[in-house]
């Protein structure tokens, strides 16, 4: 594989990704957004899907109930174990950039976190050409990227953006390319919306549409169940906040507003 950079491979080693989309009512609003994008996209079951950087199998899960046959590739050790656990589900070690598959082999490529953390725009390159490589004429490809503007609205929700650590911090993410080796953060690309799509377009992809995940009332949520103390994916806001990410979907100049990004298009026919 490729080398990944070493303060990445602590950070996912350790934390616990299983949780991340399940643990919160922002993460919960993640995970629900991302699978309805995905399911009113994917071709229909039993489509074949490459899960690449799939970590421990959270949307490998809900693929494999939904009928979907689902091969997993993730370059941790511990998120290969966990997702092996899954019923249904092939994973193994691998690196978007290198991906171990025949050409046009598989029905939809997701690639919903491995742009996150190749900040070089030669690896980002590499791992949609092998999405593009490994798809099938028409096959679907799905890549997240991280919203440039993500870390305003987080650390406002956290209510710490004024301490000055945490502003320098955010200005730099603000500005393109960042690297933190705290506890909570690693090395991230964060993207704009024309950005992704541009990455994906030249890569070889057509028909691309950039959607925005959480909506624009992602951080008033998260904020409310840091002052609450419990969680609030049970709530009136958390249903809010869904119907907003819903309403904003027409509209481009909403994008800047999500916390992550979702591009979608078609390998040509």
């Amino acid at each position: 594989m490729f080398p990944i950079a070493p303060e990445v491979m602590t950070y996912y080693s350790t934390a616990a990704e299983a949780l991340r989309l399940t643990a919160s009512a922002d993460g919960r609003l993640e995970l629900l957004r991302t699978q309805e994008l995905l399911r009113a996209r994917l071709p229909r079951p039993p489509a074949l899907v490459l899960d690449v950087g799939g970590g421990p199998g959270t949307h490998a899960r809900w693929l494999v109930g939904d009928g979907y046959q689902v091969r997993l590739v993730d370059p941790v050790p511990l998120h290969v174990e966990q997702a092996r656990a899954l019923p249904g589900c092939a994973a193994e070690l691998g690196d978007a950039r290198e991906l171990h598959a025949m050409d046009g082999s598989f029905d939809a490529v997701l690639l919903l976190g491995p742009l996150y953390h190749l900040v070089e725009r030669a690896d980002r390159d590499r791992a949609l050409a092998e999405a593009h490589r490994v798809l099938r004429p028409g096959g679907l490809l799905a890549a997240a990227g991280i919203n440039r503007y993500a870390a305003l609205f987080d650390h406002t929700a956290l209510a710490h953006l004024h301490r000055d650590s945490v502003r320098e911090e955010v200005s730099a993410a603000l500005g393109g390319p960042a690297r933190d080796e705290s506890a909570t953060v690693t090395t991230v690309h964060f993207h704009g919306a024309t950005e992704l799509g541009t990455e994906v377009t030249n890569a070889g992809f057509t028909g691309t549409e950039v959607r925005g995940v959480e909506g624009p009332a992602w951080s008033l949520l998260k904020a409310a169940e840091q002052v609450a103390g419990r969680p609030l994916d049970d709530s009136a806001l958390f249903e809010s906040a869904l119907t907003a990410a819903r309403l904003a979907d027409p509209y481009p100049e909403l994008l800047a507003a999500s916390s992550h990004l979702l591009a979608l298009a078609n390998k040509p026919a």
